[in-house]
């Protein structure tokens, strides 16, 4: 797929969207400030020496609820954005979404295993119990992931249309056990997990932020070294085998990393559907197929999409919020469907 636009050019508009998205996240919501008092504001939080007279609520607003929360949107929209890439890149497929392939139902069992599990058996310790969701996320993730995977190989061969229809499969079995914790319930916590499941970035703390941060930049720090082996796989295994990489390890890296990135994004913002989809395949459209220039350029369109998603839940329906869930799906269903009717997925 040929570009149809400079890489350079793109990327000073994907950094001025993204500029402009954090300005508005940090500045609108139930309570909005000025822009200009934004900015002041979050200045004095970096330590610059301005002026900061009357910004005492500007600097309570932006430290304790809005810059946690935007941090979490910006770390959340890349992550998820990287992993859809490298999930495409990996099978050669553009359908095969985390979300198609397993790994955010895996995550989501596990994460609903802690939630639930831990009011059966009357609360976690307090030990485990702020690094539990996440541990559980992950090791859903990676578990599905890894049996579709498996499920996938035939005869040393991954196939495609196979792992799909597992990915569907274990993600409709997946789907059936959250219904059995959902059962189990209480009151409570069927209301957290209700809509844990919609996705939100309500409730943004620093202690859930700092994992997914580190998470994110390791994710973002590997997987642009491993653009030249993406760009290897879309020739297929043999070429990429006689171009001198090692193909096996590769996709045990992948895999690893995307269920891992995955992982940690669902224990801190829920289920947040079609970033991962839509994203790469927009991107692909715009720079076309080479990795190198795909993932940062996904990485910031992701970022900034969902920032944007998120500021959309806070204000259509002030001062009550909508799941961002709803509405990455309500952005990204109708332009999937626009692909499709186009022939160009």
């Amino acid at each position: 797929m040929k570009a149809t636009i400079q890489p350079r050019c793109l990327f000073i508009v994907l950094g001025g969207v993204l500029l402009l998205a954090i300005w508005f996240s940090l500045a609108l919501g139930p309570v909005s400030l000025p822009l200009g008092e934004t900015l002041r504001a979050a200045g004095r939080a970096l330590g610059l020496p301005l002026a900061g007279e009357g910004l005492q609520r500007a600097e309570l607003i932006l430290g304790q609820i809005r810059l946690p929360r935007t941090l979490l949107g910006l770390a959340v929209g890349a992550v998820l954005a990287l992993s859809g890439v490298a999930m495409q890149g990996l099978f050669r497929n553009p359908l095969a979404d985390p979300g198609l392939v397993g790994v955010s139902s895996g995550a989501a069992l596990g994460a609903a295993m802690a939630i639930v599990g831990g009011s059966l058996v009357g609360g976690w310790p307090d030990a485990v119990a702020p690094y539990l969701l996440s541990f559980s996320a992950f090791g859903g993730g990676l578990g599905v992931t890894w049996l579709v995977y498996r499920l996938g190989r035939r005869d040393g061969q991954t196939s495609v249309a196979t792992m799909l229809l597992a990915g569907i499969a274990l993600t409709a079995l997946a789907g059936a056990a959250i219904g059995l914790f959902t059962y189990l319930a209480d009151d409570a916590t069927l209301r957290t997990l209700t809509f844990w499941n919609l996705g939100s970035l309500n409730g943004a703390s620093y202690a859930r932020l700092w994992p997914l941060l580190l998470v994110t930049v390791a994710v973002a720090g590997w997987l642009p070294r491993r653009a030249a082996a993406l760009n290897a796989l879309l020739l297929g295994e043999s070429e990429a085998r006689h171009l001198g990489f090692e193909v096996e390890r590769v996709k045990r890296e992948l895999v690893f990393c995307t269920a891992l990135g995955v992982g940690a994004a669902v224990a801190a913002a829920g289920m947040i559907g079609f970033i991962g989809l839509v994203v790469p395949h927009l991107m692909r459209l715009l720079v076309g197929p080479d990795h190198r220039v795909l993932l940062p350029a996904s990485m910031l369109a992701g970022a900034s999409l969902l920032l944007l998603a998120d500021l959309l839940a806070r204000l259509l329906l002030a001062p009550a919020e909508l799941p961002i869930g709803i509405v990455t799906a309500l952005l990204g269903a109708p332009f999937f469907l626009y692909l499709l009717l186009r022939g160009r997925v």
